[in-house]
């Protein structure tokens, strides 16, 4: 049986929803039928260095691209030229994965794969522009969800492959949940929870003017904020001019998001947009109730347990929501009734898997 060689490629290695999708997607795909590499920019998480090594995946590291642009796609053409594989595949969230798949044109891929994790930018005119290159340098389309598709590629075809997790890691378990709550001196709190980049596009700002609401309310409330990124000073002086400092606590990142998710009550999340946010997805998988904005679509509703809001919308409006939610719930219930969904890698590495198959006429 012939073995397919697939590189997939991200411009960051650090703990983010892509890299988190290239991850479960390389560590569970069949390594009788694909041998997968990564090549992937700075910075590089330990963690997902040492997962590659124990699933005998090599790992090219690149340049970081923001410093040394040249440097980082040189290196993608020697590594392609150099593994010669079947399949690239580029994970991104605008239509500059175009100069990546272009580099993979150079050096004679013959199936290359573009996969758009994101429903806008922060180069909308330069996204605009490249669409029409995207459409040369890619010869197949792939996207996380409807909208992110359609971001990507307006009118054109495209197949959705879901953004899924290791379920098992985010089931529900009560001993879990009583044990973090211990450590992070949570007893008795009712913990709002978020998990995501500190960045613009998260719209941190406002769930913390949301929690100071929250807070006057209920001065038993929390809020935890795991990730990191380049807003996190100016959250902290915020979170600090409004005295809340000892009701928010910042994580930073997390190799324990997943046990993180059991010490929550509720999960909140207004964004300013988003693809299909993985976060979502673990948090739905662990039983929790999420808050999303509507700029998050509403495809990540998987479980029946998502409510939206407009981010036009008061704040008082969210707060009323998230007291709503205080009512006790059977999350063991909630968390396992969902886990046959596509959403599971266990079901989606397969779908993955028969693409790739599909495309083995394109490989001479």
């Amino acid at each position: 049986m012939r073995k397919f060689k697939v590189v997939m490629i991200t411009s960051y290695f650090d703990r983010n929803g892509v890299t988190s999708q290239v991850m479960n997607y390389a560590t569970n795909l069949d390594k009788d039928r694909f041998q997968v590499f990564i090549a992937a920019g700075e910075p590089y998480d330990i963690g997902y260095e040492k997962a590659c090594q124990e699933n005998n995946i090599e790992l090219c590291k690149l340049p970081q691209k923001q410093k040394n642009a040249y440097m980082y796609y040189k290196t993608i053409y020697s590594f392609l030229k150099k593994k010669k594989p079947d399949i690239v595949h580029v994970h991104g969230s605008s239509t500059l994965i175009a100069v990546e798949l272009f580099t993979a044109m150079l050096a004679g891929v013959p199936v290359r794969i573009s996969r758009s994790h994101n429903t806008t930018c922060s180069h909308p005119l330069l996204h605009e522009t490249l669409k029409p290159f995207l459409k040369v340098v890619s010869n197949c389309y792939l996207a996380c969800g409807e909208l992110a598709g359609k971001w990507m590629y307006g009118n054109g075809a495209f197949k959705v492959i879901p953004n899924a997790i290791e379920v098992d890691r985010f089931l529900y378990h009560q001993e879990v949940r009583h044990r973090v709550r211990m450590k992070l001196n949570l007893s008795g709190k009712y913990v709002v929870g978020h998990v995501g980049r500190l960045s613009y596009q998260k719209n941190h700002d406002y769930l913390i003017d949301i929690f100071e609401e929250l807070y006057q309310r209920d001065q038993n409330a929390r809020l935890l904020l795991i990730g990191t990124g380049d807003k996190e000073k100016a959250l902290r002086d915020k979170v600090q001019k409004k005295a809340l400092e000892e009701a928010v606590l910042f994580l930073g990142n997390r190799e324990d998001v997943n046990e993180l998710y059991q010490a929550m009550d509720i999960f909140v999340m207004p964004s300013f947009f988003e693809g299909i946010p993985v976060t979502g997805i673990e948090a739905q998988f662990s039983g929790l109730t999420c808050l999303f904005s509507d700029r998050v679509p509403s495809e990540v509703d998987f479980s029946g347990n998502c409510v939206f809001i407009p981010l036009s919308a008061n704040k008082s409006v969210w707060v009323r929501k998230i007291m709503e939610e205080r009512k006790e719930k059977d999350r063991l219930a909630k968390s396992q009734r969902v886990v046959g969904t596509q959403y599971n890698i266990q079901n989606a590495h397969s779908i993955l898997e028969d693409y790739y198959k599909e495309l083995e006429s394109r490989i001479k």
